[in-house]
């Protein structure tokens, strides 16, 4: 499943089909690639958005050429042309890979989320774009199962927010509705100091019944898909709802011990899953 901090991408997983399994790596160092450009170093904001913008220009040229041989930098070409590959074999639309570029541009520009339109907006760019990949791979592409996909790609996004708001927070970042935190009394400053009063409490506690809502309207599509993806949709759902109860476990103080799936839940997961 998650790997490193690209959380909600299951990179080749054991569960995929072993026919797809390059392409979801592809897709994976396409996205991760892209994410670092956005989070990583010591870029200022507009070298940042230089960088995605020559992504964002690759992207058009492997889309057009299925056969181009490089797309300007040894860099570049790792990324792109296998993804090129990835592109013309299962004819993915460009949207979701656009939207992504669209979201880690965004992490240049936007620290605050001012309501949960704004939050479920960026998700929808983020996070979202995923799971759209993943079931454009198996031809799973009707209504129902791409907006189940999008319940399920944005709680895993919230989720992950939840587990690292003080990390975000030293990137300058608040990925929670600032007028949840308005109405429940809670302060930017008082995250930076973890104080897990009351106040962060009836927060968090807010915040994790909009994640499991999102869960629960997804979760039939990992009973409806058939075989191994079904299986991994799953899996993805009852992690993702273990996190929260892990959360809750802590006392929603994930200043001090940021919740991480063991052994044990892995095991509980899969008890669950099947």
């Amino acid at each position: 499943m998650a790997v490193n901090h690209y959380e909600n991408f299951p990179v080749a997983s054991l569960l995929l089909p072993a026919n797809i399994r390059q392409d979801v790596v592809h897709l994976y160092r396409f996205a991760r690639a892209a994410d670092d450009v956005a989070d990583e170093g010591n870029a200022s904001p507009a070298e940042r958005l230089a960088e995605l913008a020559r992504f964002r220009h690759a992207l058009i040229l492997v889309s057009e050429e299925p056969n181009i041989s490089t797309v300007g930098s040894q860099k570049l070409d790792d990324i792109f042309l296998p993804l090129s590959k990835t592109i013309h074999k299962h004819r993915l639309p460009l949207t979701p890979l656009n939207d992504l570029l669209c979201a880690f541009e965004q992490d240049t520009q936007v620290k605050r989320y001012r309501d949960e339109a704004h939050l479920l907006d960026y998700c929808r760019r983020s996070a979202n774009p995923v799971g759209r990949l993943m079931l454009h791979l198996f031809g799973q592409t009707d209504e129902d199962s791409l907006l189940q996909s999008d319940a399920i790609c944005t709680a895993l996004q919230r989720i992950n927010f939840l587990q690292d708001v003080a990390i975000d927070l030293r990137k300058q970042r608040v990925y929670l509705p600032l007028d949840a935190l308005n109405t429940a009394g809670v302060t930017v400053e008082q995250i930076a100091l973890g104080d897990c009063n009351a106040a962060w409490q009836e927060l968090m506690r807010g915040q994790i019944m909009v994640c499991r809502n999102l869960m629960r309207e997804g979760e039939p599509l990992g009973r409806r898909l058939k075989g191994r993806i079904a299986l991994e949709i799953r899996l993805i759902v009852t992690g993702g709802l273990r996190i929260l109860e892990k959360i809750e476990e802590v006392n929603f103080d994930v200043f001090n011990r940021r919740p991480t799936l063991n052994k044990l839940d892995w095991i509980r997961m899969l008890a669950r899953a099947c």
